[in-house]
């Protein structure tokens, strides 16, 4: 669906292109993507956070499935993920 945008170090999915089909919830390798209606509540800022970044000019969207990085594993248990953002 070419929903998702790739950023330095964190993934969004365009709120407008995505067709709420949730494929995707159980292809995340780490299950960092909900649908909206399942998100957790402590995680609701995403939102708003997810539609921002998806209009970032420089975040280029994603057209074919891709592994993990490598890291990814490191990354699932780490709280406050939002410090080591990067926007550019």
């Amino acid at each position: 669906m070419d929903c998702f945008r790739q950023g330095p170090n964190f993934l969004v999915i365009v709120p407008e292109n995505c067709i709420d089909c949730s494929m995707c919830v159980p292809e995340c390798p780490v299950g960092a993507i909900y649908n909206e209606i399942d998100l957790p509540d402590e995680q609701r800022h995403f939102i708003e956070i997810n539609a921002r970044l998806a209009a970032h000019p420089d975040w280029k969207p994603i057209t074919r499935s891709q592994a993990p990085l490598p890291d990814h594993e490191t990354w699932r248990e780490v709280a406050n993920k939002l410090e080591f953002l990067k926007l550019a």
